[in-house]
This record gives C-alpha cells, sequence and structure tokens, in this order.
C-alpha cells in the first residue's frame, strides 16, 4: 500500500475495507491497537465519541472483534485510512439486529486522529461507508451526533443526510448537557 499524493503534492489517505485490511498481516495484526490509540486520544481530548472515560485496549479490541464478525456475515461494514501504512481514521456500520428493522444500518462511528483532522480522511472514510451501505442493499443509513460536533453535522449534512430528530439536553458530559442529533441517509429516495 503506497501513499497517494494529490496534485498539491499533499498525502491523501489510502482507505482500505475490512478484507483488504485483514489482508495485510502488518496492518491487520495492529489494528485494534492502533484503533484503541486513536479513539483514547480524541475521547481524551473531549470527542463526542460515546465514551466519557478513554476505552480500555479490551473494550476496542471486543469491539472490533464484534464488528469484523458483523462484516463477515454481511451486517456490517469497516473502514481503515492510513497515511504512510499508519492508521489515521476508521469507520464502521452495523445492520439493525432487529427483524424489522434489517434493511437499515446505523452509521456507529467515524474517528479520526487528530493528527489527521482537514486531511479528508472523515469525508474518505464516510463516503466509502456509504457505497458499502448502498452495495449492501441497505435502505436506510442512519447516525446520531452529539449536538455540538458542528464539524461533524456538517460533513454529514454535506455527503447527504438529514436530520430526522434532536433530543435537547440528552447527553450528559459531566456538568454539560448536550442535543443528541438523528441524521438519516435514505436510499429509497435517491433510487
Amino acid at each position: 500500500m503506497g501513499t497517494v499524493m494529490t496534485s498539491e503534492g499533499a498525502a491523501e489517505p489510502v482507505v482500505l475495507d475490512a478484507m483488504e485490511l485483514m489482508s495485510d498481516p502488518g496492518l491487520g495484526g495492529r489494528f485494534a491497537e492502533s484503533a484503541h490509540r486513536i479513539l483514547a486520544d480524541l475521547v481524551r481530548g473531549g470527542a463526542a465519541l460515546g465514551w466519557v472515560e478513554p476505552p480500555s485496549p479490551h473494550e476496542v479490541e471486543n469491539l472490533f472483534r464484534d464488528v469484523f464478525r458483523a462484516v463477515q456475515e454481511g451486517d456490517g461494514a469497516l473502514r481503515a485510512a492510513y497515511l504512510d501504512r499508519r492508521l489515521v481514521g476508521l469507520g464502521y456500520w452495523l445492520r439493525y439486529a432487529r427483524p424489522t428493522h434489517r434493511p437499515h444500518a446505523d452509521l456507529e462511528k467515524v474517528a479520526v486522529a487528530a493528527s489527521a483532522h482537514g486531511r479528508g480522511v472523515g469525508r474518505a472514510l464516510t463516503a466509502a461507508l456509504i457505497g458499502d451501505a448502498r452495495r449492501a442493499g441497505i435502505e436506510v443509513l442512519t447516525l446520531d451526533a452529539r449536538g455540538d460536533n458542528h464539524s461533524a453535522l456538517h460533513l454529514y449534512r454535506s455527503l447527504g443526510f438529514t436530520e430526522y430528530g434532536r433530543l435537547p439536553g440528552f447527553v450528559a458530559v459531566g456538568e454539560h448537557r448536550y442535543d443528541k442529533v438523528f441524521c438519516m441517509l435514505d436510499f429509497r429516495r435517491r433510487g
């Protein structure tokens, strides 16, 4: 895996799917450890990723074991972004488990290392995951985001997601309260 360069000479991320990731023992073998480092650093910095305290390495390892299992069963997609063989971002969606919700999936997480912010990693990951959802026959891809995560909400809107609900003051982080914003991308209307 090489580095893709833009016309301006800047490195672009290489975005791999789960199968490409696991076919490279050097990357696949270090994925959970590298993902933990990114997630823990982001949570320490106050990122809205669903944890108040940084997750443990064991928690992240178990999480991605479940995600890989879902991918293998056709119930999820995982994408990993690399710059020079260094993990700088990850994201995944999982199909809803309830039988009545099976045609739909939730974009569970998109996380980009602070060192790679502003380099198009989040957009590349999210666009790849949207493509994966379309190919998997997902009808509606949903997500939720903390209301103060303006850059993520802007990104999702720019990729076609629309807000369908909001729970005011629902997310509690210490003394602070934030809205929980629900968004969806309805492939049924897009043909």
